[in-house]
């Protein structure tokens, strides 16, 4: 029996969308015709994927159907347009990378067995599954699809329940182009059709929380299935001594609250030298207040709304039990409705007076908070620093870069912004793997971000006599 799931809208808050979710037959149905097709995508060349990709990408530059879904799903005019160019700009990158990576995948030579060659080759994985959530809808459903489908595998993408509208339109831009349509589909639904996905499909890319992760991660190893995870963030902010304070404050501010801080690489967390914490929170209030919301028109106002609602209520818990703590908020602190029971936003919210036994220090926030704390010492701040259960990304500001680059040596995560924070989604060519909790399995960056979707598999050619019986018995 299938069931009809209700979509909120994050500017007004009304349920104002829904569909059906798929029954497992229909899932399973999906997954075998995709299987099928697969077959002649991976045996095209390459370039003949790169070409049909390139089509693909110029339609959806071109489409107003994909942004405007997008925009209701999201709450935001200027990021969702962010996200189109992103995704075309990814695709277009990876057409001029993969068809090198490719040739660079097989290897063959002789082996230390006299007479014996090998040929090593690499295959795609068949069918990989796409769990996607709901903070870029579009983007991180295409970020591990890109490379997929030109590796030359067959690729279902369950979108987020929270945003889903905008899989409507890419399902119809995919149908204009057949062979896309073959091996690349979006199917809606909620935890149990992924937990279905996960079940059909040879390998997993999932992005989201580590609670969930964790349950993916257990249900592909009952399986035996590849599973790449991009889990939660906690990152921290360090200011060196001797840096430049209107630049930090400038950093901190918009890492910390692009995008309404519902980003995974966003900094939750900042650290500066008491001799200069003073300063760095006047500088860093005076211009988030400065900050404004999109509530009257998405096209206007730096910040959009809160997309998820129980995200909003985790934020609420946070910065009630941070008060409760001792923490002072100096700017923000208070969720803004368009209606009773509308949308929700709130504005750059700075805190001091914080420590690590509070929640907002030590878990996922995902919205604008932006929490400093001082440090007396370069130990303290790397200890302060690296004292998470997460190590997603971080970053590092310094007077100068050779000393911001020492400091982020002992940092403990996967990509380090030096004299920037937040660049780990903007840089695609660097790889890197989240630490701790944060995540698993090879880089979705750089070339393991494409022959991460590849498997080995070894011709091993006998050219001389075949080996001989070795028998059992005693050696003279």
């Amino acid at each position: 029996m299938t069931e009809t799931t209700r979509v909120r809208n994050p500017r007004s808050g009304a349920l104002d969308f829904s569909f059906v979710e798929p029954s497992s037959d229909t899932l399973a149905a999906l997954a075998a015709d995709l299987r099928i097709a697969q077959r002649a995508w991976s045996a095209s060349h390459s370039q003949a994927r790169v070409d049909h990709m390139l089509a693909w990408a110029a339609a959806i530059e071109s489409d107003n159907g994909l942004l405007r879904a997008l925009c209701i799903d999201t709450g935001r005019y200027a990021i969702a347009a962010l996200e189109v160019r992103a995704v075309v700009s990814l695709i277009r990158r990876w057409a001029v990378s993969a068809p090198d990576v490719l040739q660079t995948t097989t290897v063959i030579g002789k082996a230390s067995i006299p007479g014996i060659e090998f040929e090593s080759v690499a295959q795609p994985l068949p069918l990989v599954g796409v769990i996607s959530p709901w903070n870029f809808p579009l983007l991180l459903s295409m970020i591990d699809t890109i490379p997929a489908l030109l590796a030359g595998c067959a690729v279902m993408i369950k979108p987020s329940e929270i945003a889903p509208r905008f899989a409507i339109e890419m399902n119809r831009l995919i149908a204009g182009f057949p062979a896309l349509h073959a091996v690349l589909r979006f199917v809606q639904g909620s935890g149990p059709v992924g937990a279905e996905i996960v079940k059909l499909a040879d390998a997993i890319c999932f992005t989201g929380s580590v609670a969930t992760g964790r349950k993916v991660a257990v249900a592909a190893a009952h399986r035996l299935i590849p599973v790449f995870l991009e889990l939660g963030g906690k990152d921290p902010l360090v200011v060196l001594p001797g840096s430049d304070l209107q630049r930090a404050s400038d950093i901190a501010l918009r890492a910390s609250v692009q995008a309404t801080g519902q980003a995974c690489q966003s900094i939750e967390r900042v650290y500066v030298h008491e001799s200069q914490m003073q300063e760095f929170v006047a500088l860093l209030v005076e211009k988030a207040a400065r900050v404004t919301l999109n509530m009257a028109d998405m096209r206007q106002g730096d910040l959009g709304p809160i997309i998820f609602a129980r995200q909003a209520e985790v934020i609420v818990e946070q910065l009630a039990d941070a008060v409760a703590l001792g923490a002072k908020v100096l700017t923000g602190g208070a969720l803004h409705q368009t209606s009773t029971q509308g949308g929700l936003w709130l504005g750059p919210t700075v805190l001091v007076n914080v420590s690590h036994t509070m929640r907002i220090m030590r878990e996922e926030t995902f919205g604008p908070i932006i929490p400093v704390m001082p440090y007396r010492d370069i130990d303290e701040a790397l200890r302060l620093a690296n004292d998470s259960e997460y190590g997603l990304s971080a970053a590092v500001l310094g007077p100068d870069v050779a000393s911001a680059r020492a400091f982020a040596e002992g940092m403990e995560a996967g990509a380090i912004s030096i004299n920037d924070a937040a660049l780990t989604s903007a840089v695609f060519e660097a790889e890197k793997q989240a630490f701790k909790a944060s995540g698993l399995g090879s880089s979705r960056m750089g070339a393991t971000g494409l022959t991460r979707f590849l498997r080995r598999k070894a011709y091993l050619i006998q050219r001389g006599a075949p080996l001989a019986l070795i028998g059992d018995g005693e050696i003279s």
